[in-house]
């Protein structure tokens, strides 16, 4: 996931119910799918910025040495300074970039 190119308001706003439940009809199973991607997103981010944290660290007994690194504390600006998945989950459904689909209406059909 790139995160540089993401245009995910940072702040809350306001969207249209009517744009949020147009792809399934129903509200409900919008959130629903939304919410899903919100959480694979958080755990895209947070196996991401672990990785980045792991090289950085020192793996020593003594609390005596404790060294604030710059790059480190850098890594966890950028981060915190992100959209939350949610948002971004949001966004992605907004514009249509979340597949989903609906398997008892499969089931339904067959």
């Amino acid at each position: 996931m790139d995160l540089k190119k993401i245009n995910a308001p940072i702040n809350t706003t306001t969207i249209d119910k009517n744009q949020v439940d147009a792809p399934t009809n129903n509200i409900y199973e919008a959130i629903s799918v939304i919410s899903k991607r919100a959480t694979q997103i958080n755990s895209e981010i947070k196996k991401e910025l672990l990785e980045k944290l792991d090289e950085f660290a020192t793996y020593n007994d003594s609390l005596d040495e404790i060294f604030e690194n710059k790059e480190q504390i850098e890594v966890s600006k950028f981060y915190e300074k992100l959209p939350k998945p949610h948002s971004l989950a949001v966004q992605e459904w907004l514009e249509d970039k979340i597949y989903y689909r609906n398997t008892k209406e499969s089931q339904d059909q067959q």
